[in-house]
């Protein structure tokens, strides 16, 4: 619970919104606000009794995204944080992620060279045999009861393949998946959580110097060669840097893997298709990005300056929140935006599951090399894969929180 605030009637609506009790569909204000043109940039009342500007029309999400005239800098006044915890982590030392350029594209090109659309084809190899090996070992310890997917294959894969990209020795995986596990699982004390947080930056700490030592052709090697030893990073930057790259993302990861075996057993015909048809795991994973949203309060800002954003003022000092679940969901975009479907014609609108513009997600392409290295293989490997529970009954993430399953029991 990040806060007992209740909005009273006079003030804009509590966000986030609440999804409908099991559901893995976007809360229906969305829609609601969609719908009304007047709407379209409103206010909304948040943990903490703020209440900034919520934009739920993909233009205007777009528009927003690319405005030099926002910051990303959650230190400023008037930034919308989501709850307590985010308010008081904002002030800690930013990495790119939180940053406006020049500082921002500084820093992100101290890693985007690693994570390029050519760099990562290069390594699909190397992924689709983690995923492979992860397959394997989940199917020799057999399904004599339910399997969860989430803990003997999902988990797995985003995590092992950046501990690749960063450098960890293959001897530490267990216990950086643990520690990374307990970190983020929303099972483990807010101690526990928070000590495991700091046995990974301690980690981290020590790989660096490591690295010093003895580099490597690999993420932290790179950043401890080109920035740090010439003076460009501090060593807690390095740091920040390698822990940013293994979290980020990673539960976000998980959660689209347990969405895409959901999207696929809920839509038998499309199943049938992808396994028919193997070029068509590109534009599922495309599809699966636009229509679940899996990270979708990342896209904030404030205004350094007075804006107009759809027709609404919006003055210095005051937050923005991009819903990108909702411009994903836009009819005006995408006909029939509720539907999931794999052979959806697609121009150049973009689907916004990764954000959009400079802070658009820095791992895209190894994030769609994942996705469809999975969904090249799981299906086609286990075609009797089912859920051993009724979908109704799923533990799925808190109905205000990032759409995910918490726990996905299968059978095959």
């Amino acid at each position: 619970m990040t806060s007992a605030f209740t909005a009273p009637s006079t003030l804009p609506p509590l966000f986030p919104f609440t999804r409908q009790p099991r559901s893995l569909e976007p809360p229906i204000e969305y829609a609601q606000l969609r719908s009304d043109p007047s709407k379209h940039v409103s206010r909304v009342t948040l943990w903490d009794g703020s209440t900034p500007f919520l934009l739920v029309k993909h233009q205007d999400i777009c528009e927003a995204l690319v405005d030099n005239r926002l910051s990303k800098e959650r230190n400023r006044p008037g930034f919308p944080e989501m709850s307590a915890g985010g308010k008081a982590a904002a002030q800690n030392k930013p990495t790119f992620v939180d940053m406006d350029s020049p500082a921002h594209m500084n820093q992100r090109r101290m890693v985007e060279g690693l994570f390029t659309k050519e760099h990562i084809d290069s390594q699909r190899p190397h992924i689709q045999k983690v995923v492979a090996d992860q397959l394997d070992e989940m199917i020799k310890k057999g399904c004599d009861k339910p399997v969860d997917l989430v803990e003997a294959f999902a988990l797995a894969i985003p995590s092992y393949i950046i501990y690749g990209i960063l450098g960890t020795p293959k001897s530490d995986l267990k216990y950086l998946t643990s520690k990374n596990a307990t970190r983020t699982n929303g099972s483990a004390t807010a101690s526990e959580a928070s000590n495991a947080n700091k046995e990974l930056l301690d980690y981290f700490g020590a790989l660096v110097e490591e690295k010093m030592k003895n580099p490597a052709d690999d993420l932290i090697s790179k950043l401890v060669q080109e920035q740090l030893l010439t003076g460009h990073l501090a060593k807690e930057d390095v740091v920040q840097i390698a822990f940013l790259m293994l979290v980020a993302g990673n539960a976000t990861m998980v959660n689209m893997i347990n969405l895409g075996v959901i999207a696929l057993l809920d839509h038998p015909d499309q199943l049938r298709d992808l396994l028919k048809d193997p070029s068509l795991v590109k534009p599922f994973v495309e599809e699966l990005c636009r229509y679940y949203v899996a990270s979708s309060f990342a896209t904030r800002r404030v205004a350094k300056v007075d804006v107009t954003i759809g027709g609404q003022l919006i003055k210095a000092g005051e937050g923005i929140i991009a819903a990108t679940q909702s411009g994903s969901r836009d009819e005006s975009v995408f006909p029939n935006a509720d539907v999931f479907d794999l052979h959806r014609q697609r121009g150049i609108e973009a689907g916004l599951g990764f954000g959009y513009g400079p802070h658009e997600c820095v791992a895209e392409w190894l994030a769609r090399a994942e996705l469809e290295s999975v969904f090249s293989v799981l299906f086609q490997t286990l075609p009797n894969l089912r859920l051993a529970v009724k979908k109704e009954d799923l533990e799925l993430t808190p109905s205000t929180k990032d759409i995910g399953v918490v726990a996905l029991p299968v059978l095959w």
